[in-house]
């Protein structure tokens, strides 16, 4: 048994080592901080100055002193004049954690830059650290090791008094017991069989552990790495089988308009729905491929009685819709395989069916028994279907409108109504909104589907007198590209002048930088018609704002990456209101997107935000 200077001895030699992992590990992670300031300082200098005079670089430079923390800071011009130069004293500590000196060349000024972020903050907040480290460690020994005596006397005696027992027990009963009643003891066979549950105990922790990381969290669905594993392996002993493909086509539209909650929600209750019916076919594995897929394999089943499990997904999907604030649910794509098809063939061949199932009846299913479309890419009848169903909603006229309302932070910021466009079929039924944009894209309808959207909108505020509301108008980036898009749009506008001024183009930010030149020369047509330009899904390409300064857009929308709870997450807070601080300067209106409780709407105004647009704020309604 130990005694008190050794139990003593022992725990503060593995307090020290303990105590000493925990400061290098506060040591570099408090190193990681304090070059992720200075990176952030480096890239509030370069939009500071990028977006000021050169006549204002020695007053501006000696603001950013005062308000940012340097240990060094230095602006000198192309010819070697130095412009501004300051430094500031720091500890020892301090210079431990300060990052290497950093320069930056300054376009189209012509200067240089070199700055070295001042650590006083965090060297102050690492010593805390250590020097509580350290009182908590020594406490910690005293009381560990007093308790660590009291406990060892405790369970030597306990242990001496069995051993008594166990051998007073044996010795009385030797005479009467033969080797072989000396192994039939109690305790003996409790020991094993403490052993063996420990074992079983083992073995099911690391099934456990595997079974973990093929579990998708949101719908304790198995995910993708474990549907081709099975596929691989289990789908040998099947003979024969049918594989289906869900799609949640409403996913990407209920994240963006009711919120990411909801898109959890919506992705559940598909999951459930599925479970249900697959439970009518014995061995039928579902599968979450992706974000908006799901994957049910029916062993064994032959393609007319899968169909009737398509059959249920539809009328289930169609409940649930009628319950719900939805324009569909889920479209469903079959294909039959035996034992030797590829999966990727399978895959395809579904996702094909899908596509067909999406231009006939809402929450619909297709079974593709046609393999040969694989072998030309121009005989999909996916393609073929969705060429039809666009070419009819361009015809015929086939879309109607809703909006959804954009809320000022304040009383003197103007914002508009987004105009949503929804499709519709030849049975007047709503087609997938994202599936028809991206095979509009795909099979270049795109342009006369944004004209045909324009020309909506625009006799629907004549027809109904809405001249005094505002409407935003979502545009791809190939429309805005297109020569002979430019001269319509810049007549029509020029056509209704009063209609024009209420109008805002919202281009995405990627589709700006695609063309630069020729997205100045759409914004400023715009503007010469009266109309405005927002950025939408800014900050996604992190553009620089001398880019935004050239093309002079009058909104900029945050990507809802940064919108998102917001209230929790303080570097997306330093980074929105350091876009907000600069996009004033340059009188651009900043927009949040995808708000989704009052806690964010908070922190959005408490940032400046001027506009917000979500779930919380209203949902889309009719035009």
């Amino acid at each position: 048994m130990y005694t008190y200077s050794q139990l003593i001895s022992r725990n503060m030699i593995s307090t020290a080592i303990l105590s000493v992992i925990f400061i290098v590990i506060a040591y570099f992670i408090t190193s990681e901080q304090v070059l992720k300031q200075q990176k952030n300082q480096q890239e509030l200098v370069k939009l500071y100055f990028s977006t000021s005079s050169a006549d204002n670089i020695e007053s501006l430079a000696k603001k950013l002193m005062q308000n940012q923390r340097f240990t060094f800071f230095k602006v000198v011009s192309d010819d070697k004049q130095v412009i501004f130069e300051a430094s500031s004293k720091t500890n020892f500590l301090a210079n431990l954690l300060t990052p290497k000196l950093v320069n930056q060349k300054i376009f189209p000024q012509g200067f240089s830059v070199s700055l070295q972020t001042n650590a006083s903050n965090y060297a102050h907040f690492l010593l805390v650290v250590c020097v509580t480290m350290l009182v908590l460690s020594l406490v910690f020994v005293f009381i560990a090791g007093k308790f660590s005596i009291n406990r060892y006397k405790n369970i030597i005696s306990s242990i001496n008094e069995q051993i008594k027992k166990e051998l007073t027990h044996v010795l009385q009963n030797t005479e009467k017991s033969t080797d072989e009643d000396l192994f039939d003891l109690p305790e003996l066979n409790a020991g094993i069989s403490e052993i063996k549950n420990q074992i079983n105990s083992h073995i099911s922790d690391a099934g456990a552990l595997e079974k973990e990381a093929f579990i998708e969290p949101l719908t304790q669905l198995e995910n993708r790495s474990r549907f081709v594993q099975f596929f691989e392996t289990k789908a040998e002993s099947i003979d024969f089988g049918v594989l289906t493909i869900t799609r949640c086509s409403e996913l990407q539209t209920i994240n963006q308009i009711h919120g990411y909650t909801e898109g959890d929600n919506y992705i559940c209750k598909v999951a459930d729905i599925m479970k249900a019916a697959a439970t009518k076919f014995q061995s039928s594995k579902i599968f979450r491929l992706n974000s908006s897929d799901f994957a049910t394999i029916l062993p064994n089943t032959t393609l007319q009685d899968a169909e009737n499990y398509a059959k249920e997904l539809t009328i289930q999907f169609n409940k649930y819709q009628q319950s719900s604030d939805l324009d569909s649910v889920g479209y469903t794509g079959l294909v039959s395989f035996k034992n030797n098809n590829p999966l990727g063939e399978l895959l395809a061949l579904a996702d094909t069916g899908i596509s067909v199932a999406q231009t006939q009846q809402i929450n619909s299913w297709y079974s593709q028994t046609d393999s040969s479309i694989l072998e030309s890419s121009s005989a999909s009848y996916g393609n073929q279907n969705w060429r039809q169903e666009i070419e009819n909603v361009i015809k015929y006229n086939r879309l109607t409108l809703l909006i959804q309302h954009i809320k000022p932070t304040s009383r003197n910021t103007k914002t508009y109504n987004e105009v949503l466009a929804r499709f519709l079929n030849v049975n007047d039924e709503m087609l997938p909104t994202a599936s028809f944009i991206a095979m509009a894209e795909k099979l270049d309808k795109i342009v006369e589907i944004d004209r045909m959207i324009i020309e909506k909108v625009i006799t629907e505020i004549a027809d109904k007198n809405l001249h005094d509301q505002q409407f935003g108008i979502n545009i791809s980036s190939r429309t805005i590209h297109d020569e002979q898009f430019l001269i319509w749009l810049e007549r029509r506008l020029l056509r209704d002048p009063a209609i024009s001024k209420n109008l805002v183009f919202e281009i995405t930010e990627f589709g700006l930088q695609q063309n630069i030149k020729t997205s100045k020369r759409f914004i400023d047509m715009i503007h010469r018609a009266g109309a405005r330009v927002t950025v939408e899904r800014f900050g996604v390409g992190l553009t620089s704002f001398k880019f935004f300064r050239d093309l002079k857009p009058d909104y900029i929308k945050m990507d809802s990456t940064y919108t998102r709870d917001i209230d929790e997450d303080k570097n997306n807070q330093y980074f929105l209101r350091l876009m907000v601080d600069l996009a004033h300067r340059l009188s651009i209106t900043v927009l949040a997107e995808s708000v989704e409780s009052q806690e964010e709407i908070f922190t959005l105004e408490k940032l400046f935000i001027d506009g917000c647009q979500g779930f919380h704020i209203g949902k889309p309604q009719p035009l």
